[in-house]
Protein backbone atom coordinates (compact mmCIF):
# COMPACT_ATOMS: atom_id res chain seq x y z
CA UNK A 1 0.00 0.00 0.00
CA UNK A 2 1.22 3.39 -1.03
CA UNK A 3 2.07 5.77 2.29
CA UNK A 4 -0.74 7.93 3.13
CA UNK A 5 -3.37 5.95 0.78
CA UNK A 6 -5.88 4.78 4.30
CA UNK A 7 -6.07 8.86 4.99
CA UNK A 8 -6.97 9.42 1.68
CA UNK A 9 -9.62 6.78 1.18
CA UNK A 10 -10.78 7.59 4.75
CA UNK A 11 -11.22 11.56 3.88
CA UNK A 12 -12.83 10.74 0.29
CA UNK A 13 -14.83 8.35 2.02
CA UNK A 14 -15.93 11.14 4.76
CA UNK A 15 -16.44 13.79 1.81
CA UNK A 16 -19.02 11.55 -0.06
CA UNK A 17 -20.83 11.11 2.82
CA UNK A 18 -20.89 14.71 3.37
CA UNK A 19 -21.80 15.56 0.15
CA UNK A 20 -24.38 12.65 0.12
CA UNK A 21 -26.03 14.98 3.02
CA UNK A 22 -26.68 17.88 1.24
CA UNK A 23 -27.78 21.14 2.50
CA UNK A 24 -28.71 19.79 5.30
CA UNK A 25 -25.33 18.72 6.75
CA UNK A 26 -24.31 15.68 9.08
CA UNK A 27 -23.43 15.65 12.82
CA UNK A 28 -19.60 14.19 13.03
CA UNK A 29 -20.83 11.58 15.31
CA UNK A 30 -23.02 9.65 12.13
CA UNK A 31 -20.09 10.47 10.00
CA UNK A 32 -18.12 8.33 11.68
CA UNK A 33 -20.61 5.85 12.32
CA UNK A 34 -21.04 5.37 8.50
CA UNK A 35 -17.46 5.43 7.88
CA UNK A 36 -16.41 2.80 10.81
CA UNK A 37 -13.96 5.39 12.29
CA UNK A 38 -13.64 6.79 16.02
CA UNK A 39 -15.22 9.85 16.55
CA UNK A 40 -11.90 11.47 17.18
CA UNK A 41 -10.48 10.37 13.51
CA UNK A 42 -13.61 11.43 11.72
CA UNK A 43 -13.08 14.99 13.50
CA UNK A 44 -9.65 14.98 12.54
CA UNK A 45 -9.87 13.83 8.90
CA UNK A 46 -12.95 16.67 8.82
CA UNK A 47 -10.87 19.41 10.24
CA UNK A 48 -8.12 19.03 7.70
CA UNK A 49 -11.04 18.92 4.23
CA UNK A 50 -12.14 22.25 6.19
CA UNK A 51 -8.86 23.42 6.26
CA UNK A 52 -8.68 22.85 2.48
CA UNK A 53 -12.33 24.22 1.79
CA UNK A 54 -13.69 20.86 0.81
CA UNK A 55 -16.43 21.14 3.87
CA UNK A 56 -17.77 23.41 5.98
CA UNK A 57 -18.55 23.13 9.75
CA UNK A 58 -22.36 25.32 10.71
CA UNK A 59 -21.09 26.99 14.13
CA UNK A 60 -24.59 26.85 15.06
CA UNK A 61 -25.73 23.02 14.88
CA UNK A 62 -22.35 21.44 14.56
CA UNK A 63 -23.23 19.61 11.41
CA UNK A 64 -20.95 19.33 8.48
CA UNK A 65 -21.62 20.76 4.76
CA UNK A 66 -19.90 20.60 1.46
CA UNK A 67 -17.17 23.25 1.06
CA UNK A 68 -16.72 26.16 -0.97
CA UNK A 69 -13.58 23.92 -3.03
CA UNK A 70 -15.83 21.46 -4.18
CA UNK A 71 -17.85 24.06 -6.42
CA UNK A 72 -15.27 25.09 -8.16
CA UNK A 73 -13.70 21.67 -8.67
CA UNK A 74 -16.61 20.77 -9.76
CA UNK A 75 -17.51 23.40 -12.24
CA UNK A 76 -14.09 22.67 -13.94
CA UNK A 77 -14.77 18.67 -13.82
CA UNK A 78 -18.31 19.18 -15.18
CA UNK A 79 -17.34 20.15 -18.58
CA UNK A 80 -15.93 16.89 -19.33
CA UNK A 81 -18.14 14.20 -17.03
CA UNK A 82 -22.03 16.22 -16.61
CA UNK A 83 -24.94 15.51 -19.28
CA UNK A 84 -27.23 17.28 -17.60
CA UNK A 85 -26.85 19.80 -20.10
CA UNK A 86 -27.98 17.47 -22.86
CA UNK A 87 -30.38 15.01 -20.29
CA UNK A 88 -32.56 17.91 -18.68
CA UNK A 89 -35.29 18.45 -21.25
CA UNK A 90 -35.79 14.32 -21.59
CA UNK A 91 -35.71 13.76 -17.46
CA UNK A 92 -38.59 16.92 -17.21
CA UNK A 93 -40.25 15.18 -20.33
CA UNK A 94 -40.44 11.68 -18.81
CA UNK A 95 -41.83 13.23 -15.58
CA UNK A 96 -44.99 15.24 -17.75
CA UNK A 97 -45.38 11.70 -19.64
CA UNK A 98 -46.03 9.56 -16.55
CA UNK A 99 -46.85 11.96 -14.10
CA UNK A 100 -44.17 10.40 -11.47
CA UNK A 101 -40.78 11.46 -10.23
CA UNK A 102 -38.09 11.05 -12.64
CA UNK A 103 -34.17 11.16 -12.39
CA UNK A 104 -31.16 11.40 -13.84
CA UNK A 105 -28.41 9.12 -11.56
CA UNK A 106 -24.64 8.50 -12.66
CA UNK A 107 -22.83 5.42 -11.80
CA UNK A 108 -19.70 6.57 -9.45
CA UNK A 109 -17.79 3.46 -8.84
CA UNK A 110 -20.12 0.86 -6.74
CA UNK A 111 -22.76 3.67 -6.30
CA UNK A 112 -25.46 5.45 -8.60
CA UNK A 113 -25.36 9.42 -7.82
CA UNK A 114 -28.57 10.93 -8.36
CA UNK A 115 -28.00 14.05 -10.80
CA UNK A 116 -31.14 15.75 -11.73
CA UNK A 117 -34.72 15.07 -10.43
CA UNK A 118 -37.92 16.70 -12.03
CA UNK A 119 -41.23 15.57 -10.36
CA UNK A 120 -44.11 15.30 -11.85
CA UNK A 121 -48.07 16.24 -11.71
CA UNK A 122 -49.26 13.46 -9.49
CA UNK A 123 -49.93 15.00 -6.12
CA UNK A 124 -48.09 12.05 -4.18
CA UNK A 125 -44.19 11.36 -4.30
CA UNK A 126 -41.73 9.44 -3.26
CA UNK A 127 -38.79 11.47 -1.52
CA UNK A 128 -36.05 8.15 -1.41
CA UNK A 129 -34.61 9.49 -3.93
CA UNK A 130 -32.92 13.33 -4.54
CA UNK A 131 -29.61 15.24 -6.26
CA UNK A 132 -26.89 13.82 -4.53
CA UNK A 133 -28.41 11.18 -2.77
CA UNK A 134 -25.90 7.85 -3.56
CA UNK A 135 -27.34 4.44 -3.19
CA UNK A 136 -24.71 0.91 -4.17
CA UNK A 137 -25.32 -0.94 -7.33
CA UNK A 138 -28.38 -2.93 -7.48
CA UNK A 139 -29.88 -1.18 -4.26
CA UNK A 140 -32.20 1.57 -5.61
CA UNK A 141 -33.97 1.01 -9.65
CA UNK A 142 -31.18 2.97 -11.32
CA UNK A 143 -28.65 1.04 -9.65
CA UNK A 144 -30.24 -2.03 -10.73
CA UNK A 145 -30.36 -0.99 -14.23
CA UNK A 146 -26.51 -0.35 -14.44
CA UNK A 147 -25.85 -3.29 -12.60
CA UNK A 148 -27.66 -5.46 -14.59
CA UNK A 149 -26.18 -4.19 -18.15
CA UNK A 150 -22.10 -4.68 -16.82
CA UNK A 151 -20.30 -7.34 -18.09
CA UNK A 152 -20.93 -10.63 -15.85
CA UNK A 153 -17.69 -11.03 -14.21
CA UNK A 154 -17.68 -7.20 -13.31
CA UNK A 155 -21.41 -8.29 -12.23
CA UNK A 156 -19.36 -11.13 -10.19
CA UNK A 157 -16.37 -9.46 -8.83
CA UNK A 158 -19.04 -6.67 -7.78
CA UNK A 159 -21.29 -9.08 -5.85
CA UNK A 160 -18.32 -10.26 -4.11
CA UNK A 161 -16.92 -7.15 -3.17
CA UNK A 162 -20.41 -6.48 -1.68
CA UNK A 163 -22.03 -9.87 -0.22
CA UNK A 164 -22.73 -7.92 2.97
CA UNK A 165 -25.33 -5.66 0.84
CA UNK A 166 -28.24 -8.20 2.65
CA UNK A 167 -27.64 -6.48 5.97
CA UNK A 168 -27.87 -3.05 5.40
CA UNK A 169 -30.76 -2.88 2.72
CA UNK A 170 -32.06 -6.28 3.41
CA UNK A 171 -33.05 -9.92 2.26
CA UNK A 172 -33.88 -9.01 -1.22
CA UNK A 173 -30.50 -7.92 -1.68
CA UNK A 174 -28.64 -11.23 -0.65
CA UNK A 175 -26.07 -12.69 -3.56
CA UNK A 176 -28.31 -15.31 -4.93
CA UNK A 177 -31.80 -12.81 -4.85
CA UNK A 178 -29.74 -9.81 -6.25
CA UNK A 179 -28.51 -11.95 -9.33
CA UNK A 180 -31.83 -13.23 -10.19
CA UNK A 181 -33.28 -9.66 -10.06
CA UNK A 182 -30.06 -8.51 -12.46
CA UNK A 183 -31.68 -11.66 -15.25
CA UNK A 184 -35.00 -10.22 -14.59
CA UNK A 185 -33.74 -6.75 -15.77
CA UNK A 186 -31.81 -7.83 -18.16
CA UNK A 187 -34.47 -9.86 -19.78
CA UNK A 188 -37.05 -7.03 -19.61
CA UNK A 189 -34.86 -4.21 -20.16
CA UNK A 190 -35.76 -2.06 -17.20
CA UNK A 191 -35.28 -2.36 -13.47
CA UNK A 192 -38.18 -2.65 -11.08
CA UNK A 193 -38.03 -1.66 -7.60
CA UNK A 194 -41.09 -2.69 -5.53
CA UNK A 195 -40.16 -1.11 -2.23
CA UNK A 196 -37.57 -2.15 -1.25
CA UNK A 197 -35.57 0.94 0.04
CA UNK A 198 -39.64 2.48 1.67
CA UNK A 199 -42.37 0.44 1.61
CA UNK A 200 -44.68 1.24 -1.00
CA UNK A 201 -42.19 3.26 -2.65
CA UNK A 202 -41.17 1.96 -5.81
CA UNK A 203 -39.13 2.96 -8.90
CA UNK A 204 -38.02 1.86 -12.45
CA UNK A 205 -34.70 2.18 -13.73
CA UNK A 206 -33.51 1.89 -17.45
CA UNK A 207 -29.79 2.34 -18.69
CA UNK A 208 -27.89 5.17 -20.08
CA UNK A 209 -24.97 4.04 -22.57
CA UNK A 210 -21.97 5.63 -23.60
CA UNK A 211 -21.33 5.72 -27.28
CA UNK A 212 -18.94 2.44 -26.62
CA UNK A 213 -22.12 0.65 -24.69
CA UNK A 214 -21.29 1.23 -21.02
CA UNK A 215 -24.03 1.46 -19.19
CA UNK A 216 -22.73 4.65 -17.18
CA UNK A 217 -26.09 6.47 -16.39
CA UNK A 218 -29.63 5.68 -15.71
CA UNK A 219 -33.22 7.32 -15.84
CA UNK A 220 -35.53 6.17 -13.47
CA UNK A 221 -39.05 6.73 -11.76
CA UNK A 222 -40.31 6.85 -8.30
CA UNK A 223 -43.94 6.93 -7.28
CA UNK A 224 -46.10 4.94 -4.73
CA UNK A 225 -47.22 1.10 -5.32
CA UNK A 226 -50.70 1.90 -6.59
CA UNK A 227 -49.30 3.78 -9.45
CA UNK A 228 -47.00 0.91 -10.60
CA UNK A 229 -49.05 -2.06 -11.16
CA UNK A 230 -50.80 -4.02 -13.58
CA UNK A 231 -50.65 -2.61 -17.54
CA UNK A 232 -49.42 0.89 -16.01
CA UNK A 233 -46.32 -0.69 -14.87
CA UNK A 234 -45.59 -2.42 -18.74
CA UNK A 235 -46.49 1.15 -19.60
CA UNK A 236 -44.43 2.85 -17.35
CA UNK A 237 -41.49 0.84 -18.59
CA UNK A 238 -41.99 0.98 -21.99
CA UNK A 239 -41.73 5.10 -21.61
CA UNK A 240 -38.89 5.02 -19.74
CA UNK A 241 -36.89 2.56 -22.19
CA UNK A 242 -37.41 5.21 -25.15
CA UNK A 243 -36.53 7.82 -23.34
CA UNK A 244 -33.13 6.13 -22.07
CA UNK A 245 -32.83 5.67 -25.23
CA UNK A 246 -33.11 8.85 -26.62
CA UNK A 247 -30.41 10.28 -23.83
CA UNK A 248 -27.80 7.53 -25.10
CA UNK A 249 -28.61 8.23 -28.99
CA UNK A 250 -28.08 12.10 -28.00
CA UNK A 251 -24.86 11.36 -25.57
CA UNK A 252 -23.50 9.05 -28.45
CA UNK A 253 -23.59 11.85 -30.98
CA UNK A 254 -22.07 14.51 -28.73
Amino acid sequence: MVPGTQAIARAAHLLRLVTAAGTDGVAVVDLARRADLTRPTAHRLLSALRQEGLVDRDEATGRWLPGPELYLMGTVAASRFDVTAVACDIVRSLAVRTEESAFLSVRRGDETVCLVREDGSFPIRSFVLSEGVRFPLGVASAGLAILAFLPPDEVDAYLDRHADLAEQWGAAHAPARLRTRVAHTKARGYAVNPGLIVEGSWGLGAAVFTRTGEPQWALSLTGVEFRFSGERLAELGRTLLAHAHQLSTRIAGR
